[in-house]
């Protein structure tokens, strides 16, 4: 079985969030199940990855896009660097770009869309599955069906994962001319609420449409950004799978961004050795619980919230706390004034730095993740990892991975997204803290969690061959 994944991001060559975690993962993992050869095709982007390799073309053309013409190659590295096959789409013009995303990628990414297509329109041996992530590809189940080009094409079944709802790639109708000829009798399938959504027309259009957790499956027909009654419609079609994490990246056991490297067996020496490290290099003491926020600073994280919880709970000098993220200026200005105040129990690093986040989930004693959204989440996920536990908001995949301690669990979740419930949460945590036993109890059980791509990359593959046998 052959699969192509389609992806605007793909670890570690560019990554902005979660997507980029699993389509360098995922692909990985299919194939180590045995049977599948997974690649993955993704922009050619201008950043530090592609100017630290060498790539050699093995297919160029041209793409029409409207009314105009732009030459395209199909790039795969010159020497194998990574666990998967990549290729890269590159349009000069539109995607390298030193950024993933910008504010207009309606022309950038509707290209991409149709070089993918016609790139695979001569391939000799066609993929068995072409799976799609999110709206930067949700044009190709419909282009698959619709586009009189690809008729060839049209029995190949067609996936679609929604890694987040929250972005579906509108665009005005005038545009709709980019994409290769069509029934204009069938433009409804390309509309949802007078104008072109992307993320709609992959629903409506492939043979299957996943999410990253269950629970996040079923909050999307009440909660969607305008996508609840099409998601219900189409419910027969939807499955919930459980993202995993890339159990070779984040292993405190070989991790060699951490100052220690530890396991289950010896995790109080190695925490403690990060945790120092942290403390050291953020002015706290190690004697206190320290706790960490990593992400991005936005309203979908319930980073608003955090300047004034943070400064409620500091103001007791019972616990560190450390953020590592970027995002609102207005939330990273409230996050950084409150440093003058507190200082010695808290700092910020704003922006992303993969090696302190490494360091984070080593030295840290919870996570903090109050989002109001999250399909999946990986943070919980790489914090159980190493043996940090997880204080989250019971939504979408935090509420199928993570169970309060109250309820014969291991971390610490509340309903609301509000300061008041966070509050409480982190106050539970502070407590079970100073209860060393039962800590040092349940941050052993947590690292021996399993939440690799094992499980999850089978699910797809059985999905797969679901629809091989249709």
């Amino acid at each position: 079985m052959n699969v192509i994944h389609v992806s605007a991001e793909c670890y570690p060559i560019a990554k902005v969030g979660g997507l980029g975690d699993v389509v360098g993962s995922l692909p990985k993992y299919q194939q180590q199940a045995g049977g599948v050869g997974a690649k993955v095709v993704m922009p050619f982007y201008d950043n530090k990855f592609t100017a630290a390799h060498k790539f050699e073309s093995v297919y160029e053309a041209e793409l029409v896009l409207g009314e105009e013409n732009f030459s395209y190659r199909i790039l795969k590295l010159k020497k194998e660097v990574l666990d998967i096959d990549v290729l890269f789409v590159d349009i000069p013009e539109l995607l390298f770009k030193d950024y993933v995303y910008s504010t207009d990628d309606t022309a950038r990414f509707t290209a991409f869309q149709i070089a993918v297509m016609d790139w695979i329109l001569t391939l000799k041996t066609k993929p068995t599955i072409i799976h799609c992530h999110d709206h930067h590809t949700g044009l190709i189940p419909f282009m698959a069906q619709e586009c009189f080009k690809y008729e060839s094409l049209n029995q190949i079944p067609v996936i679609l994962t929604i890694h987040n709802a929250q972005y579906q790639g509108w665009f005005a109708h005038d545009k709709v001319h980019y994409l290769p000829a069509f029934d204009i009798s069938n433009i409804g399938l390309l509309d949802w609420d007078g104008v072109i959504n992307p993320l709609a027309a992959g629903i409506k259009c492939a043979w299957r449409v996943t999410t990253v957790s269950p629970s996040y499956m079923e909050e999307l027909q009440q909660a969607a950004n305008g996508l609840e009654n099409l998601l219900s419609h189409e419910n027969q079609k939807c499955v919930g799978i459980l993202n995993g994490i890339d159990t070779e990246v984040w292993n405190p056991e070989t991790d060699e961004f951490i100052t220690k490297n530890y396991s289950a067996k010896n995790i109080q020496t190695g925490k403690t050795a990060n945790k120092k490290w942290l403390c050291k290099e953020f002015g706290f003491s190690a004697s206190k619980p320290l706790f960490a926020f990593i992400g991005r600073l936005v309203l979908e994280k319930g980073a608003d919230l955090l300047p004034e919880v943070f400064d409620k709970i500091l103001s007791k000098k019972q616990c560190n706390i450390l953020v590592l993220g970027s995002g609102n200026s207005e939330v990273e200005d409230s996050l950084k004034a409150l440093k003058k105040k507190h200082k010695g129990v808290y700092n910020t690093f704003i922006g992303y730095d993969e090696k302190l986040s490494h360091l984070i989930y080593a030295g840290a004693d919870f996570l903090v993740m109050p989002s109001r959204v999250e399909p999946c989440g990986l943070n919980q996920l790489y914090s159980l990892r190493y043996g940090t536990i997880p204080v989250v908001r019971s939504i979408g995949g935090l509420k199928d991975t993570i169970i309060d301690v109250e309820d014969g669990g291991f971390g610490f979740s509340h309903q609301d997204a509000s300061g008041d419930d966070i509050l409480q949460t982190l106050n539970r945590a502070i407590a079970f803290y100073n209860d060393k036993p039962e800590f040092k109890k349940t941050r052993k059980h947590i690292m021996s969690i399993d939440h690799s791509w094992n499980v999850s990359a089978q699910k797809y593959i059985d999905l797969y061959n679901s629809l091989k046998s249709n």
